[in-house]
Protein backbone atom coordinates (compact mmCIF):
# COMPACT_ATOMS: atom_id res chain seq x y z
CA UNK A 1 0.00 0.00 0.00
CA UNK A 2 2.93 2.35 0.56
CA UNK A 3 3.57 2.24 -3.21
CA UNK A 4 -0.01 3.03 -4.16
CA UNK A 5 0.52 6.83 -4.58
CA UNK A 6 3.48 6.14 -6.88
CA UNK A 7 1.49 3.61 -8.90
CA UNK A 8 -1.40 6.07 -9.17
CA UNK A 9 0.92 8.78 -10.50
CA UNK A 10 2.42 6.37 -13.04
CA UNK A 11 -1.04 5.21 -14.13
CA UNK A 12 -2.03 8.81 -14.83
CA UNK A 13 1.25 9.56 -16.59
CA UNK A 14 0.98 6.47 -18.80
CA UNK A 15 -2.77 6.94 -19.35
CA UNK A 16 -3.59 3.57 -17.78
CA UNK A 17 -7.05 2.83 -16.42
CA UNK A 18 -7.37 3.30 -12.66
CA UNK A 19 -9.38 0.24 -11.67
CA UNK A 20 -6.95 -2.65 -12.13
CA UNK A 21 -3.26 -3.35 -11.42
CA UNK A 22 -0.57 -3.06 -14.08
CA UNK A 23 2.50 -1.94 -12.14
CA UNK A 24 2.70 -4.15 -9.06
CA UNK A 25 5.98 -5.76 -8.08
CA UNK A 26 4.87 -9.34 -8.96
CA UNK A 27 4.10 -8.14 -12.49
CA UNK A 28 7.71 -7.23 -13.17
CA UNK A 29 9.57 -9.25 -15.79
CA UNK A 30 12.04 -11.81 -14.52
CA UNK A 31 14.80 -13.15 -16.74
CA UNK A 32 15.84 -15.83 -14.26
CA UNK A 33 14.93 -19.43 -14.94
CA UNK A 34 13.48 -20.78 -11.71
CA UNK A 35 11.82 -24.03 -10.75
CA UNK A 36 8.05 -23.87 -10.33
CA UNK A 37 7.15 -22.86 -6.78
CA UNK A 38 3.94 -24.89 -6.70
CA UNK A 39 1.77 -27.28 -8.70
CA UNK A 40 1.82 -26.83 -12.46
CA UNK A 41 -1.73 -26.38 -13.73
CA UNK A 42 -2.93 -25.73 -17.26
CA UNK A 43 -4.19 -22.24 -17.98
CA UNK A 44 -7.11 -21.03 -20.10
CA UNK A 45 -8.05 -24.51 -21.27
CA UNK A 46 -11.09 -23.14 -23.15
CA UNK A 47 -8.93 -21.46 -25.78
CA UNK A 48 -9.03 -23.31 -29.08
CA UNK A 49 -12.43 -24.94 -28.56
CA UNK A 50 -14.85 -25.09 -31.50
CA UNK A 51 -17.61 -22.43 -31.57
CA UNK A 52 -20.79 -22.84 -29.54
CA UNK A 53 -23.02 -23.40 -32.57
CA UNK A 54 -25.31 -20.45 -31.92
CA UNK A 55 -25.83 -18.20 -34.93
CA UNK A 56 -25.50 -14.47 -34.30
CA UNK A 57 -25.41 -12.88 -30.89
CA UNK A 58 -22.22 -12.23 -28.97
CA UNK A 59 -19.73 -14.32 -27.02
CA UNK A 60 -18.91 -13.07 -23.52
CA UNK A 61 -16.05 -14.90 -21.80
CA UNK A 62 -13.68 -14.69 -18.86
CA UNK A 63 -11.06 -11.95 -19.13
CA UNK A 64 -7.44 -12.69 -18.40
CA UNK A 65 -5.88 -15.92 -17.13
CA UNK A 66 -7.13 -18.67 -14.82
CA UNK A 67 -5.77 -22.10 -13.90
CA UNK A 68 -7.80 -25.28 -14.31
CA UNK A 69 -8.25 -26.83 -10.85
CA UNK A 70 -9.90 -30.23 -10.77
CA UNK A 71 -10.27 -33.50 -8.88
CA UNK A 72 -7.12 -35.39 -7.80
CA UNK A 73 -4.70 -32.48 -8.29
CA UNK A 74 -1.93 -31.77 -5.77
CA UNK A 75 -1.79 -35.51 -5.01
CA UNK A 76 -5.04 -35.09 -3.07
CA UNK A 77 -8.03 -37.40 -3.51
CA UNK A 78 -11.23 -35.36 -3.46
CA UNK A 79 -13.04 -37.46 -6.04
CA UNK A 80 -16.78 -37.34 -5.39
CA UNK A 81 -16.89 -34.41 -2.97
CA UNK A 82 -14.42 -31.64 -3.83
CA UNK A 83 -15.97 -30.04 -6.92
CA UNK A 84 -16.81 -26.65 -5.36
CA UNK A 85 -13.45 -26.57 -3.59
CA UNK A 86 -11.85 -26.89 -7.04
CA UNK A 87 -14.14 -24.29 -8.59
CA UNK A 88 -13.23 -21.90 -5.77
CA UNK A 89 -9.54 -22.64 -6.34
CA UNK A 90 -9.98 -21.81 -10.05
CA UNK A 91 -11.50 -18.46 -9.05
CA UNK A 92 -8.60 -17.82 -6.65
CA UNK A 93 -6.16 -18.55 -9.47
CA UNK A 94 -7.86 -15.88 -11.57
CA UNK A 95 -7.31 -13.23 -8.91
CA UNK A 96 -3.68 -14.36 -8.58
CA UNK A 97 -3.03 -14.27 -12.31
CA UNK A 98 -4.60 -10.80 -12.59
CA UNK A 99 -2.22 -9.73 -9.78
CA UNK A 100 -4.93 -8.65 -7.36
CA UNK A 101 -3.23 -10.87 -4.78
CA UNK A 102 -0.07 -12.89 -4.27
CA UNK A 103 -1.67 -15.14 -1.65
CA UNK A 104 -1.39 -18.86 -2.48
CA UNK A 105 -4.30 -20.99 -3.61
CA UNK A 106 -5.79 -22.52 -0.49
CA UNK A 107 -5.80 -26.27 0.06
CA UNK A 108 -8.95 -28.16 1.05
CA UNK A 109 -7.79 -28.24 4.66
CA UNK A 110 -7.09 -24.51 4.69
CA UNK A 111 -10.52 -23.85 3.19
CA UNK A 112 -12.17 -25.98 5.85
CA UNK A 113 -10.22 -24.36 8.67
CA UNK A 114 -11.18 -20.89 7.44
CA UNK A 115 -14.88 -21.78 7.36
CA UNK A 116 -14.60 -23.13 10.92
CA UNK A 117 -12.77 -19.97 12.05
CA UNK A 118 -15.54 -17.85 10.50
CA UNK A 119 -18.13 -19.80 12.52
CA UNK A 120 -19.83 -21.25 9.47
CA UNK A 121 -18.86 -24.87 10.17
CA UNK A 122 -18.25 -26.97 13.31
CA UNK A 123 -14.76 -28.13 14.23
CA UNK A 124 -15.44 -31.66 12.95
CA UNK A 125 -15.71 -30.19 9.44
CA UNK A 126 -11.90 -30.04 9.22
CA UNK A 127 -10.58 -33.19 7.59
CA UNK A 128 -14.03 -34.29 6.45
CA UNK A 129 -15.32 -34.96 2.94
CA UNK A 130 -18.29 -32.64 3.29
CA UNK A 131 -19.30 -30.52 0.31
CA UNK A 132 -19.35 -26.76 0.14
CA UNK A 133 -21.41 -24.58 -2.20
CA UNK A 134 -21.46 -21.18 -3.87
CA UNK A 135 -22.49 -19.45 -0.63
CA UNK A 136 -19.34 -20.73 1.08
CA UNK A 137 -17.28 -19.64 -1.95
CA UNK A 138 -18.65 -16.12 -1.51
CA UNK A 139 -17.73 -16.06 2.18
CA UNK A 140 -14.24 -17.43 1.51
CA UNK A 141 -13.48 -14.84 -1.16
CA UNK A 142 -14.53 -12.08 1.20
CA UNK A 143 -12.54 -13.44 4.14
CA UNK A 144 -9.39 -14.49 2.27
CA UNK A 145 -9.09 -11.80 -0.41
CA UNK A 146 -11.50 -9.08 0.71
CA UNK A 147 -13.35 -9.62 -2.57
CA UNK A 148 -17.10 -9.07 -2.71
CA UNK A 149 -19.37 -11.25 -4.84
CA UNK A 150 -22.92 -11.13 -6.09
CA UNK A 151 -25.07 -14.18 -5.46
CA UNK A 152 -27.59 -15.23 -8.09
CA UNK A 153 -30.25 -17.78 -7.08
CA UNK A 154 -32.52 -19.68 -9.44
CA UNK A 155 -35.16 -22.21 -8.29
CA UNK A 156 -34.52 -24.38 -11.34
CA UNK A 157 -31.41 -24.90 -13.43
CA UNK A 158 -33.46 -24.22 -16.53
CA UNK A 159 -34.22 -20.71 -15.24
CA UNK A 160 -30.64 -19.83 -16.16
CA UNK A 161 -31.89 -19.64 -19.72
CA UNK A 162 -33.43 -16.30 -18.75
CA UNK A 163 -30.21 -14.90 -17.25
CA UNK A 164 -28.37 -14.24 -20.51
CA UNK A 165 -28.20 -10.47 -20.14
CA UNK A 166 -27.08 -10.62 -16.52
CA UNK A 167 -24.36 -13.19 -17.19
CA UNK A 168 -23.20 -11.38 -20.33
CA UNK A 169 -22.86 -8.16 -18.36
CA UNK A 170 -20.83 -9.92 -15.68
CA UNK A 171 -18.25 -11.20 -18.15
CA UNK A 172 -18.09 -7.84 -19.95
CA UNK A 173 -17.64 -5.76 -16.79
CA UNK A 174 -16.05 -8.07 -14.20
CA UNK A 175 -14.54 -10.82 -16.33
CA UNK A 176 -14.13 -13.32 -13.48
CA UNK A 177 -15.08 -17.01 -13.53
CA UNK A 178 -18.42 -17.88 -11.91
CA UNK A 179 -18.77 -20.72 -9.38
CA UNK A 180 -22.12 -22.49 -9.62
CA UNK A 181 -23.55 -25.25 -7.46
CA UNK A 182 -26.82 -27.14 -7.69
CA UNK A 183 -28.11 -30.63 -7.06
CA UNK A 184 -24.99 -32.59 -6.14
CA UNK A 185 -22.59 -30.98 -8.63
CA UNK A 186 -20.57 -27.79 -8.93
CA UNK A 187 -19.08 -26.24 -12.06
CA UNK A 188 -17.30 -23.09 -13.17
CA UNK A 189 -18.92 -20.94 -15.86
CA UNK A 190 -16.30 -19.31 -18.08
CA UNK A 191 -18.63 -17.52 -20.47
CA UNK A 192 -21.88 -17.39 -22.39
CA UNK A 193 -22.84 -17.08 -26.04
CA UNK A 194 -26.07 -15.10 -25.99
CA UNK A 195 -28.32 -14.00 -28.83
CA UNK A 196 -30.66 -11.38 -27.36
CA UNK A 197 -32.90 -11.40 -30.44
CA UNK A 198 -33.64 -15.12 -30.38
CA UNK A 199 -32.96 -15.57 -26.62
CA UNK A 200 -30.67 -18.49 -27.45
CA UNK A 201 -27.91 -19.10 -24.95
CA UNK A 202 -25.07 -21.53 -24.44
CA UNK A 203 -22.76 -21.80 -21.45
CA UNK A 204 -19.00 -22.31 -21.51
CA UNK A 205 -18.57 -24.74 -18.61
CA UNK A 206 -15.35 -25.83 -16.91
CA UNK A 207 -15.88 -29.14 -15.14
CA UNK A 208 -13.87 -29.74 -11.93
CA UNK A 209 -14.79 -33.46 -11.97
CA UNK A 210 -11.93 -34.32 -14.33
CA UNK A 211 -9.52 -36.80 -12.70
CA UNK A 212 -6.84 -37.17 -15.38
CA UNK A 213 -3.44 -35.67 -16.08
CA UNK A 214 -2.65 -32.16 -17.30
CA UNK A 215 -3.15 -33.02 -20.96
CA UNK A 216 -4.87 -30.35 -23.03
CA UNK A 217 -5.85 -32.79 -25.78
CA UNK A 218 -7.72 -35.00 -23.34
CA UNK A 219 -9.28 -32.05 -21.53
CA UNK A 220 -10.60 -30.49 -24.74
CA UNK A 221 -11.80 -33.80 -26.21
CA UNK A 222 -15.57 -33.31 -26.50
CA UNK A 223 -16.22 -37.05 -26.77
CA UNK A 224 -14.44 -37.79 -23.48
CA UNK A 225 -16.92 -37.25 -20.64
CA UNK A 226 -16.16 -37.26 -16.94
CA UNK A 227 -17.84 -40.13 -15.11
CA UNK A 228 -19.15 -38.03 -12.22
CA UNK A 229 -20.74 -35.25 -14.27
CA UNK A 230 -21.30 -36.87 -17.67
CA UNK A 231 -19.86 -33.89 -19.57
CA UNK A 232 -16.47 -33.02 -21.13
CA UNK A 233 -13.93 -31.21 -18.98
CA UNK A 234 -14.51 -27.94 -20.83
CA UNK A 235 -17.01 -27.08 -23.52
CA UNK A 236 -20.16 -25.31 -24.67
CA UNK A 237 -23.52 -26.55 -23.38
CA UNK A 238 -27.18 -25.67 -23.73
CA UNK A 239 -29.48 -25.35 -20.73
CA UNK A 240 -29.79 -29.12 -20.35
CA UNK A 241 -26.41 -29.20 -18.59
CA UNK A 242 -28.25 -27.86 -15.54
CA UNK A 243 -30.95 -29.90 -13.83
CA UNK A 244 -34.52 -28.68 -14.12
CA UNK A 245 -35.46 -30.15 -10.73
CA UNK A 246 -32.67 -28.49 -8.72
CA UNK A 247 -32.09 -24.97 -7.49
CA UNK A 248 -28.73 -23.33 -8.20
CA UNK A 249 -26.62 -20.69 -6.50
CA UNK A 250 -24.08 -18.74 -8.52
CA UNK A 251 -21.18 -16.78 -7.03
CA UNK A 252 -20.21 -13.87 -9.29
CA UNK A 253 -16.93 -12.39 -7.96
CA UNK A 254 -16.56 -8.65 -8.44
CA UNK A 255 -13.34 -7.19 -9.78
CA UNK A 256 -11.67 -4.98 -7.12
CA UNK A 257 -11.32 -1.37 -8.20
CA UNK A 258 -7.70 -1.01 -7.23
CA UNK A 259 -4.27 -0.48 -8.71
Amino acid sequence: ECLRPLRAALHRRLNLIMDRPFLRVPQGLSFKIAAAAGPVRLKNVHEGLPPSGIQGGHVHVVQGVYEYCHYMQDKFDDNGWGCMYRSYQTVLSWFRNQHYTSLPIQSHEQIQKMLVKMGDKPQRFVGSKQWIGAMEAQMLLDEYLGVSSKILNVPSGHDLEDKGRELSQHFDTQGSPISIGGGVLAFTILGVHYNSETCQIKFLVLDPHYTGSEDIGTIQNQSKKNSCSGIPSVGWHDISVFRKDSFYNLCLPQRPKTI
